[in-house]
């Protein structure tokens, strides 16, 4: 009797200790979540009533006003499909450099690996600058080109390290081993034993890339003149700016959507600039723990 209990006893600790992370993981959640649902039902209520603080867990006085003046502008569209064109172009271009990349240099028969290794790490603490940087894609004709903004940062330097760790860790020499014996070369064995083992790191990568390129504004800002040219997140900024202006009492700048409104005008732009990409993180989340975790294991 008396062990039964002990037992039970020595069981509370572990009890209290698991209801004390449930809780902290609620909390977690709910600090973390909040602001996000906050955005959206801010985006459909009255921004007067937003702003007196009369909104807090249920959108009052639904209007859709801030969606309609963005989705109506033209350039949003244009916007979408330039980005959509980075994002789909731009990260085939980062994936096809970065997993080649790994693969070669988590071989340990290559034996300049820690020279090229050292010139890729010494890119992430220094680098040239903007300003030779715009000289550069300058002098090659790229400046307001579609071009640039897909292959600028053609490849991530933690990304790659992070494949490179994953292929190294992940994939036993033994089947390399055994595609040799068979007659398999280096370009046949990445292509049929690597790629197909690297799902959960090409995931992962992947959606990093597209993130990159979907929340990209700084270079499409200092590397394109062109309206055409210009992605989604350009546009949403053109159009805040306008709305600012037009609700400080410019009433003169043309594209302002007025001062009542200035406010679900700009959680708007939250909404449809993110929700999108937000969208993709639930079929990629199963990947997260097995592709950055073994990834970030040092070998």
């Amino acid at each position: 009797m008396q062990k039964t209990e002990s037992y039970k006893f020595s069981k509370w600790p572990d009890r209290i200790f698991s209801a004390a992370v449930v809780i902290i993981s609620v909390l977690v959640v709910i600090i973390i979540a909040y602001p996000l649902y906050f955005v959206v039902i801010a985006s459909i209520s009255n921004s007067n009533l937003v702003n007196q603080g009369a909104v807090t867990f249920w959108p009052k006085d639904i209007r859709f006003y801030g969606y309609e003046q963005i989705l109506k502008d033209s350039r949003i569209w244009s916007g979408y499909a330039n980005t959509i064109l980075y994002v789909v172009a731009g990260t085939a271009l980062n994936m096809a450099i970065t997993m080649p990349a790994a693969y070669a240099l988590s071989r340990k028969d290559f034996k300049a690996k820690n020279a090229v290794m050292f010139y890729f790490v010494f890119t992430m603490f220094f680098s040239g600058g903007l300003v030779p940087t715009y000289m550069t894609v300058s002098s090659l004709h790229l400046v307001s080109t579609k071009t640039i903004l897909i292959i600028f940062v053609a490849v991530n330097t933690y990304n790659l390290i992070i494949a490179r760790t994953f292929i190294a860790n992940s994939i036993p020499n033994d089947l390399y081993e055994a595609a040799i014996l068979d007659g398999c070369s280096h370009f046949k064995y990445f292509f049929m034993v690597v790629l197909p083992l690297s799902k959960a790191v090409i995931s992962v990568l992947t959606l990093y890339y597209a993130v990159f390129h979907w929340n990209d504004y700084f270079n499409a800002l200092i590397y394109n003149s062109r309206e055409e040219n210009a992605p989604l997140q350009i546009v949403l900024r053109q159009i805040l700016l306008l709305n600012q202006a037009f609700a400080s009492g410019n009433g003169g700048v043309q594209g302002g959507y007025g001062q009542s409104s200035a406010d679900q005008v700009k959680y708007a732009v939250l909404i449809v600039s993110t929700l999108p990409i937000l969208c993709v993180y639930p079929f990629v989340q199963k990947y997260f723990e097995k592709g950055v975790m073994i990834g970030a294991v040092k070998g």
